[in-house]
């Protein structure tokens, strides 16, 4: 008896994504976190780089086995998510090829397992102590397999790693002497025992890079490879040139109505910083509070009873030396559906960095984005078809979000706080003006330093958050693009729903489909949701779509 095509599909689903929670590099963004096994670490040596692509290639040889032509459109969704999956994978091994050229990636690799498992709140139980001590144990041989594996690393992400590890080992130190107290006894020698090995090595590898010389200084991958991945893991249909082009309309639109929000708020008073981490935590888990009771009663997006809540916490003194790797949230996992997420804040003060100070002013300017974040996570793991659960590419995760934070100022949440509606805009005009880098970065066409100048002064924002989000986007490539990029093809799925609905349009119904599958692209939304294949349809149209990918040379 012939098993269905849907049972196919999840099958290989589920191998999928157990052998991802495995092979996926460490990386600082919150999003793509997946839940590792216990006690994992990951491996970029040119050896397990082998073992990754061959089995990449048998996984990809069981998808494209899968005839889904006659399945129906839900069916024919997941796997072309499986598609994307594995296009991820080529990406990142054959064509980025970070684990050759990127020191900042491999200092992800040594460092990102030590800090992704500071980031759940305490307690901090038996086995996830032994995964902190093993992966700090594990530094060592990660710079190890750094150095065998980095044999044509960039100059400019060569000099970013320098600057990101110095007094790497003064960090590291004082997080563990932080965090040796929150552990049991068994595992606070060990711990202790396994910092100087890890400092030692980091500190060595800042020397080794240092004394390198003779760098290529390009970052890019070129447009071909650019428009290869936008067309089979990010499923757009879109050309760099338009991507551009649009973000500068969008720029240009922030940019006035900043200007006009900043005049209606010149009058009025700044809301003054809280005195303490303390009072901003209370702050936030009042607003957060006050943002679902807006989306309630608004009839914008449902408010389930069994989801947690997105609350502020007080930045741990074990975490606040290593914020410098990633962004210091939980937003949960499909292991832990109702826990609340929780993102930590410092101190308030004069020279919090950007995203910092604009939340401590008013914590609903980051509900309104991180915010969004967690509910359409928390959501989506929660997603009946277990295909759905997972991250996939960031567009439609971060484009609803991005999204959000212009709805919800057009809907009044921020009609009492016009310095916060001038944020808002701000928020925008970075998010446009991310595109236009992350294209230029990609095609060559921007180098690194080029990119912070570029923040730096269009925003503006302080250099430490413009190098932080420089350096991410050079190594990761098609990321920066997806707030604004997925922001409009929401847009236009909302736009093509609203108008074939009339009256029986409703916001809450849409929201509440999109926030469940906010994984999926929206080019495959559109279809499911509206029936439409026409973005889909532009997509397979591209002679990239399907094609092998362009490699560098090994």
């Amino acid at each position: 008896m012939t098993r269905p095509i849907a049972n196919e599909v999840a099958e290989l689903a589920t191998d999928v994504w157990a052998w991802r929670a495995v092979q996926q590099p460490a990386l600082g963004d919150d999003i793509p976190r997946l839940t590792r096994p216990a006690g994992w670490l990951p491996d970029f040596s040119p050896d397990g780089v082998a073992r990754a692509r061959a089995r990449r290639d048998e996984l990809a040889a069981r998808w494209k086995a899968i005839d889904v032509s006659a399945a129906d459109v839900g069916t024919q969704i997941d796997h072309r998510l499986l598609g994307s999956v594995l296009g991820r994978v080529t990406w990142e091994l054959d064509v980025l090829q970070s684990w050759r050229r990127d020191p900042v990636f491999h200092v992800h690799q040594a460092l990102g397992p030590f800090f992704d498992l500071l980031l759940a709140r305490p307690p901090f139980g038996d086995e996830r102590a032994a995964s902190i001590v093993a992966a700090l144990a594990q530094v060592p041989a990660a710079v190890d397999r750094a150095r065998a594996s980095l044999d044509r690393p960039t100059g400019a992400l060569t000099a970013a790693a320098i600057e990101l590890l110095d007094g790497v080992g003064d960090r590291l130190e004082t997080s563990v002497a932080a965090l040796v107290e929150h552990l049991g006894e068994p595992h606070r020698s060990p711990l202790l025992a396994a910092s100087g090995p890890a400092v030692a090595a980091l500190d060595g590898l800042r020397t080794h890079l240092g004394a390198l010389t003779g760098l290529d200084d390009g970052v890019g991958v070129g447009e071909e490879a650019f428009v290869w991945f936008l067309r089979n893991v990010a499923v757009m249909a879109e050309s760099p040139a338009e991507l551009v082009s649009r973000a500068r309309q969008e720029w240009e639109r922030a940019v006035v109505w900043e200007a006009v929000a900043k005049h209606r708020a010149a009058s009025v008073p700044l809301a003054p910083l809280p005195i303490s981490a303390a009072e901003q935590v209370a702050n936030e888990a009042a607003a957060v509070d006050e943002v679902g009771a807006f989306y309630e009663s608004g009839g914008f997006l449902s408010q389930p009873a069994g989801l947690g809540r997105y609350l502020n916490a007080e930045m741990p003194e074990y975490l606040a030396p290593l914020r410098f790797l990633g962004v210091c949230d939980d937003l949960t996992d499909d292991f832990r559906l109702g826990q609340d997420g929780v993102s930590y804040v410092p101190p308030p003060g004069p020279d919090l960095p950007y995203f910092y100070a604009a939340n401590a002013r008013d914590p609903r300017a980051g509900i309104a984005h991180e915010g969004a974040h967690y509910q359409q996570l928390a959501t989506s793991y929660g997603h009946p078809n277990p295909v759905r659960r997972r991250y996939y590419d960031s567009g439609p995760n971060e484009g609803i979000a991005f999204y959000n934070e212009e709805y919800l100022l057009q809907a009044g949440l921020f009609d009492d706080a016009p310095h916060t509606r001038a944020v808002i805009w701000n928020f925008a005009r970075l998010r446009a003006l991310r595109v236009e880098a992350d294209v230029h970065l990609a095609t060559g066409a921007m180098t690194l330093d080029d990119a912070v100048d570029f923040f730096v002064q269009r925003v503006p924002m302080d250099r430490e958050t413009a190098f932080e989000e420089s350096c991410f986007y050079a190594g990761n490539p098609g990321l920066a693009l997806s707030y604004q990029t997925g922001k409009l093809q929401l847009m236009s799925l909302l736009a093509a729903a609203a108008e074939a609905e009339g009256d029986e349009f409703s916001l809450r119904r849409i929201h509440d489909a999109l926030w469940l599958d906010g994984n999926v692209p929206f080019a495959l939304l559109r279809w499911q949701l509206l029936g439409d294949r026409s973005a889909l349809d532009a997509v397979d149209a591209d002679p990239a779509t399907g094609a092998p990918a362009p490699t560098r040379a090994d």
